[in-house]
């Protein structure tokens, strides 16, 4: 009899040499004569045990990681296929703290079954959301995800229930679901995770909103950095649209929805939903002004849901278990859960899917341990690159879209990129500043200017030229900025400059900690 052995070929796990391990195991077991099966599952998510060697046994699945190809054959000198001890074991993966104390629900799936196998995605609760959906009306499909309180993963938090009732009460012929899956943001993975690790399941989501709003075609709209997540849609796709889960007669029913992956060039503001729509079509991605919405006029002008990937993979759960389930995790307005990314200075970098409502210090100390550095937490940017800079004294602050909106802050993607006592944020604040300017799609002049008059202003701060007059000047930029751009480039870089001048003033050359600007 065989064993099940699990070597991840996630993105982090390729990089830390998942396929290398995976050989070296093929290969020994060959040499000993151990009959094995090795399946190519997700990463869990613990990047520091990548890459992560999984047992399948009677009591459960036991870990062993990081393993490199090195530790292979000692591996099974211990006996590791049937559980023995070794330096790298770690034990019922299940009960690893990290994993153990999150509430996995968008990420139930990722890291235990093969991406590709339709029938491991099936014996796990695959496609049982998207068979409900095809018994409901499109009304009731959108009142379900209204009901759920599920709202837009990707920044601005939108309800999703909202945005999808405009596209179905939208009279067109013809309706779009488009995937934003341009992941940019610094410090973030959960999309690319989904997309490598669980394929079908956003294929599902997007399957089950065209259901809900009359949509016959969807766009995944993928960045070009991420060729596996590339690669590993399009087979999904394929093998969906072969099992009748795509298409023109989706499980029998008579409903059509078929799907396409669209490819980035590798700009940042494509990621922008209307410069988004433009690279789809076929032009440079450039930022439109609103209105129209894209919900009325969106792709090649008709009426287009536009959700970012955790939002549609989140999908499937709330039709599988019901709105009522998946509702009642989180806090205020924030239900459900949001896989929230550790990056930077961590000790235990990765994902963590948790409800509404933990701490971001509870976030930094119980799953990510501190700095890898040993050194105390002096900042850490909560959203991406256009994220704010919170200090200490914020770090009680719940993961929850209107907390962080009171201290100006933002939610965003879910990314945390953390910074220890050695970080120079005058340096951070001047990076913002210069990533808008390197990014801008350059149709507005705030963004296009203000972001270039910024980053000078900056060198001459860390140049010690008039450095009161250029924060007086940075200031007046942000302001600009903050209400003329046409969209959240220019209008949200302000918040990465103005919470490092303002939490960090010792670092831009005065210690008087100026006014807030609204």
């Amino acid at each position: 009899m065989s064993v099940k052995i699990f070597v991840p070929r996630d993105s982090t796990a390729l990089a830390l040499g998942a396929d290398e391990t995976a050989q070296a195991i093929l290969a020994e077991a060959k040499r000993r004569g151990v009959e094995i099966e090795l399946v190519r599952n997700g990463s869990r998510g613990m990047f520091w045990l990548e890459p992560l060697v999984e047992v399948a046994l009677p009591q459960g699945r036991v870990g062993y990681g990081p393993v490199s190809e090195d530790d292979v054959a000692s591996l099974f000198d211990a006996g590791f296929t049937s559980g023995g001890a070794h330096a790298l074991a770690l034990g019922l993966t299940e009960e690893i703290p990290f994993l153990k104390r999150q509430e996995r629900l968008t990420f139930a799936r990722i890291g235990i079954t093969d991406p590709l196998s339709i029938e491991d995605y099936c014996a796990h609760e695959g496609f049982a959301g998207l068979q409900k959906a095809l018994a409901m009306s499109e009304e009731q499909i959108v009142q379900e995800v209204t009901e759920s309180g599920l709202r837009g993963r990707g920044g601005a938090a939108f309800p999703t229930g909202i945005k999808w009732n405009t596209v179905r009460t939208t009279p067109s012929a013809q309706k779009y679901i488009v995937c934003n899956a341009d992941e940019g943001d610094s410090g973030t993975f959960s999309d690319r995770m989904v997309m490598e690790d669980d394929p079908l399941m956003l294929i599902e989501g997007m399957t089950i909103a065209g259901l809900g709003v009359g949509a016959t075609k969807g766009y995944i709209y993928a960045r070009s950095e991420y060729p596996h997540a590339i690669e590993m849609l399009n087979k999904a796709i394929e093998i969906a649209r072969a099992h009748g889960y795509l298409g023109a007669n989706i499980c029998g029913s008579g409903k059509r929805f078929d799907l396409e992956v669209r490819v980035g060039a590798g700009s940042y503001v494509c990621g922008e939903e209307t410069a988004l729509l433009e690279s789809i079509e076929g032009r440079r991605g450039i930022v439109r002004a609103k209105p129209p919405l894209p919900a009325i006029s969106g792709l090649f002008g008709k009426p287009t849901v536009i959700n970012n990937v955790i939002s549609l993979a989140t999908v499937p759960v709330i039709f599988a278990r019901g709105a009522a389930y998946y509702k009642d995790f989180g806090m205020g307005r924030s239900r459900g859960t949001l896989p929230m990314q550790l990056a930077g200075n961590i000790k235990f970098g990765g994902l963590v899917e948790k409800a509404f409502g933990l701490t971001l210090r509870e976030m930094l100390y119980e799953y990510g341990g501190g700095t890898r550095s040993g050194k105390p937490i002096r900042a850490v940017q909560v959203g991406g690159p256009l994220g704010a800079y919170l200090p200490e004294s914020q770090f009680d602050t719940p993961l929850d879209y209107e907390a962080f909106l009171q201290i100006g802050g933002t939610l965003g993607h879910g990314g945390i990129v953390v910074f220890d006592e050695s970080v120079n944020m005058l340096k951070q604040a001047r990076y913002a500043m210069e990533f808008c300017a390197v990014e801008s799609c350059g149709k507005c002049t705030p963004c296009r200017i203000g972001s270039t008059r910024g980053k000078e202003a900056f060198d001459k701060i860390i140049a010690g030229e008039d450095t009161e007059q250029q924060i007086h000047l940075v200031r007046d930029l942000c302001d600009i900025m903050l209400n003329g751009s046409l969209c959240a480039m220019g209008g949200m870089t302000p918040f990465p400059v103005l919470s490092a001048m303002n939490h960090f003033p010792e670092d831009f050359g005065t210690e008087k900690k100026a006014k807030e600007t609204a």
